[in-house]
């Protein structure tokens, strides 16, 4: 095994309560620099929201959170541990659980096969995971032998939701699970999502609903080409600085 493959045990810097910190994480796509020193704090059971028009950098924030992409600069510790250059598979058996732009989940299986599958690597207890994600998504118990790629929008996210409650995470991102929703499967994933941080999970969300992300959020930064322009407590990110960073189309 690679040293960028493992978890460090290098310990993070003292930070009361801190799950995930990120300091001056920079990413370069070629020549070009997609992220410049973003740096971030997500305490123990809390929401970020990371806000943001598109191009702004949000999923390659994610991206590079999650391992997917490498970083150019800067450090990541998750738990307590340095996780700048582990490898995706080892982010996630860490607790950190990367919900991609898109439904995620495999359209020609069964909801329980689907399930099945986020368990393939846990040896006991897999009924009980079954039973838990059916009680926090009683559709999804209604639907077991349904096809993942016929339910509705908002049942395949959950169904996403319910797959990443499998593996015990203890941080999800959510990347943009709301789009091209109607509004009313909007609110059934917003609700889907407070049942996770009801379960003690952290959450950063990556949201086209400015107004909303921020009413579900504890904290809130805004990114614009890769650079952290705003960040604060998200009750504080009123209508004028959503406009002046957002504009009126991603700030509704």
């Amino acid at each position: 095994m690679t040293t960028s493959e493992s978890v460090s045990v290098q310990s993070e810097p003292a930070v009361s309560g801190s799950l995930l910190r990120v300091e001056n994480l920079a990413v370069r796509y070629g020549a070009a620099q997609s992220l410049f020193d973003v740096s971030i704090d997500v305490p123990v059971n809390s929401a970020l929201a990371v806000l943001g028009s598109n191009g702004a950098g949000k999923s390659t924030l994610a991206r590079a959170l999650s391992g997917l992409v490498p970083s150019s600069g800067g450090k990541v510790w998750f738990d307590g541990k340095d996780i700048t250059k582990a490898s995706p598979t080892k982010i996630r058996r860490a607790g950190l659980v990367h919900l991609p732009e898109g439904r995620g989940v495999f359209p020609g299986l069964t909801v329980l096969e689907n399930l099945r599958m986020a368990l393939s690597t846990q040896r006991t207890g897999k009924e009980e995971s079954l039973d838990h994600a059916f009680e926090l998504f009683p559709v999804l118990g209604q639907r077991r032998k349904q096809l993942a790629g016929t339910l509705s929008g908002g049942e395949q996210q959950m169904l996403s939701l319910a797959r990443a409650l499998m593996v015990s995470p203890k941080l999800v991102i959510a990347d943009e699970m709301s789009l091209g929703l109607a509004p009313k499967l909007v609110d059934l994933v917003f609700e889907s999502l407070a049942k996770m941080r009801e379960a003690g999970i952290a959450v950063l969300m990556i949201e086209q609903f400015a107004s909303r992300a921020l009413s579900f959020a504890d904290q809130a930064i805004i990114l614009q080409r890769g650079s952290v322009t705003w960040s604060g407590r998200a009750e504080d990110a009123g209508e004028e600085l959503l406009h002046a960073y957002l504009g009126g189309a991603t700030a509704a």
